[in-house]
């Protein structure tokens, strides 16, 4: 009877951890950790700093999972609305929101006062920029307006000048251009999963394009304009004088692929394409960034 007490227990410790480790959301994060790392690399000038380069990760890290657990526990009401999201730690009752809201905050603020201290002042304030503009501008605006998206990409996009402050000190062209790649990419990136999950969007009350546009017509219009756009920024990195040929050629290559899966969405408007699209999105970034690494200057 003991043990079976005690492996119930145990249990319910591992399930308590793996709760408050969901709502960090570790797998978004991923994509901020990598994009940091990215702005890094390609702005350090001579041997790349390793302590100073774990440090910035890990301060982003911790900050964009303290973003992560406040933006739930401001949406739980309407996480509890969306069936994709109702099994969610909070809105399930598992964890309390006096829980979460000491949980996301300890880890914002440790990360923010990891980069101040150990990396340097510009990066922690634009840790806390993007904190602000995710946590008091773009959740809030999901519910109010179609701009939230463009709100939202500008969180999204900062981390990798982050990475760019965190090793030079300064905002440089560069870190400017690749802040803009990350911008731009966004908007069909969201808009693919906006469509993937617009019903449960609106059971959750979020006021997102794909919702109010029915017929996905401005929608559609959006996606191809972005994938598009994404065609001159990426060109940037190679007018800098940060990548050459060999990335530019590959950055063509992917901006075909990408503008490909946005149009064959334009065109047919049916989820399956939406999802070709957010896949698309995704190898998209996972290349763009690693070619333009490899073919530093």
């Amino acid at each position: 009877m003991t043990d079976a007490i005690t492996l119930a227990g145990s249990q319910s410790s591992w399930t308590r951890l793996k709760d408050f480790w969901d709502l960090t959301k570790p797998r978004m994060n991923v994509v901020v950790v990598v994009t940091t790392l990215a702005g890094f690399y390609l702005t350090a000038r001579g041997p790349v700093d390793w302590v100073r380069l774990m440090l910035t990760l890990a301060g982003t890290a911790l900050a964009a999972a303290g973003a992560s657990v406040l933006n739930q526990l401001m949406e739980r009401d309407f996480d509890a609305l969306m069936p994709r999201t109702a099994n969610r730690p909070l809105p399930a009752g598992r964890v309390l929101p006096s829980e979460a809201c000491l949980f996301g905050l300890l880890l914002a603020v440790g990360g923010i006062a990891l980069l101040a201290i150990d990396v340097n002042i510009l990066t922690a304030f634009l840790c806390i920029l993007t904190l602000a503009t995710y946590l008091l501008v773009y959740t809030p605006a999901k519910r109010s307006t179609t701009l939230s998206t463009l709100f939202g990409a500008v969180p999204g996009a900062i981390p990798i000048m982050m990475g760019c402050t965190a090793a030079t000190g300064r905002i440089t062209a560069i870190s400017l251009a690749l802040f803009l790649i990350l911008f731009v990419w966004q908007i069909p990136h969201f808009l693919a999963i906006a469509i993937l999950y617009r019903d449960d969007y609106a059971k959750g009350e979020f006021h997102i394009l794909p919702v109010s546009d029915k017929n996905l017509e401005k929608t559609a219009h959006q996606i191809v304009l972005y994938c598009l756009a994404l065609l001159p920024v990426t060109v940037f990195p190679v007018v800098l004088g940060t990548a050459g040929w060999t990335y530019f050629i590959i950055a063509i290559f992917l901006n075909a692929m990408f503008t490909w899966c946005g149009i064959a969405l334009a065109r047919s408007r049916r989820r399956e394409h939406a999802r070709w699209l957010f896949l698309a999105s995704l190898a998209y970034l996972l290349c763009l960034l690693p070619s333009m690494v490899l073919d530093h200057r």
